[in-house]
């Protein structure tokens, strides 16, 4: 079919093509306010609290919630912000601190879908270029890099490198320019209503993906791109 409805994917990044699978070994040696060590439901809580896309989780005050605000625009803010979260959920030593931080910025922590490879891989052998859009304070390109995927990305969009953060309407608009395609034509597939959903406001399409574990998660990306037109449009079956 030469007129296809879709043309050009736009992947959020955490919790859509990647998630931060917490291992156990990351948390070795860190201990709760009380001297307790953090345990495996402990350390499942607080990745979700730091990998939350919207919201607040923790209790704030006036200085660290303009921190959290602006937490994917400036590297700094991130690192204050989290600190912060990570203080307020029981991790107050802040060598220990610093030691689960660094996991969350580093991006060979980062454990991609299932399907991400093949998911990339057929869209490029489509000839349909993809971006990348995250709300991120770091560059996630070595992520990519260390899997041989990065030649499947045309553009990353990395709110601090662009200056927007979802849900503003900037920041797809910028990626939409960079692909140099219509938004009409654009599907924007991510894990959050609130913040990828918001790519309607410029006329793409939308399809959401639960930030579920890993190994819970075998083939939504997939998924998403038949049940949106991406492949149908192209002849290929499931």
């Amino acid at each position: 079919m030469t007129d296809r409805s879709i043309e050009a994917v736009i992947f959020d990044f955490s919790g859509t093509l990647f998630r931060l699978d917490e291992d156990d070994s990351w948390f070795d040696g860190v201990t709760n306010a009380d001297g307790t060590p953090v345990d495996g439901h402990h350390a499942a809580e607080l990745m979700r609290r730091m990998t939350a896309p919207v919201g607040e989780v923790v209790e704030f005050d006036d200085d660290t919630r303009h921190a959290w605000r602006h937490r994917d625009l400036d590297p700094a803010l991130h690192r204050k912000a989290y600190l912060h979260v990570l203080r307020e959920s029981g991790v107050h030593d802040p060598a220990h601190a610093d030691s689960v931080y660094g996991r969350v910025i580093d991006p060979s922590s980062w454990t991609p879908y299932p399907d991400t490879a093949a998911t990339l891989k057929l869209l490029a052998a489509q000839s349909i270029p993809v971006a990348v859009l995250s709300n991120i304070p770091f560059d996630i390109r070595p992520a990519f890099a260390r899997l041989g995927l990065d030649e499947y990305v045309a553009e990353f969009v990395l709110s601090f490198e662009v200056g927007f953060v979802k849900p503003q309407p900037e920041i797809f608009r910028h990626a939409v320019d960079r692909l140099g395609v219509d938004p009409a034509r654009t599907l924007m597939v991510g894990d959050s209503e609130e913040a990828d959903g918001a790519a309607r406001v410029i006329g793409c399409s939308f399809a959401l993906v639960e930030p579920l574990p890993t190994r819970d998660r075998p083939t939504a990306l997939l998924g998403a791109l038949e049940s949106n037109g991406a492949l149908e449009s192209n002849g290929i079956d499931s």
